[in-house]
């Protein structure tokens, strides 16, 4: 894993969520409580963009079926539903915001 900086959404209030884009991936970016997290952007039930769902507390819920992970931790939300989500590190340094995403 690598610190890669990203370019940062215009706005992302708490409660909303965003696509980042990092060489050829694209990574799902959170705002929960002021506090960000970040994941792979792809559900893994049919390949939903995590990034146009919407939070519910600390949980996405992919736009396509409404699965639900934990973005804090990549858990699925609920226990008969299978699967997790990657999630990615995140920090913000000298006002840029950075990932800690595989090398490329």
């Amino acid at each position: 894993m690598t610190w890669t900086r990203v370019e940062r959404p215009p706005r992302l209030y708490p409660g909303e969520a965003a696509v980042v884009r990092v060489a050829h991936d694209e990574y799902a970016l959170y705002n929960v409580d002021g506090r960000l997290h970040a994941s792979t952007n792809r559900c893994p039930h049919q390949g939903g963009s995590l990034g146009d769902g919407f939070l519910e507390g600390a949980c996405v819920h992919c736009p396509l079926h409404g699965w639900a992970f934990d973005v804090r931790t990549g858990a699925a939300a609920y226990p008969a539903q299978p699967g997790r989500i990657h999630v990615v590190g995140v920090k913000e340094e000298d006002g840029a915001l950075w990932l800690d995403v595989p090398e490329i």
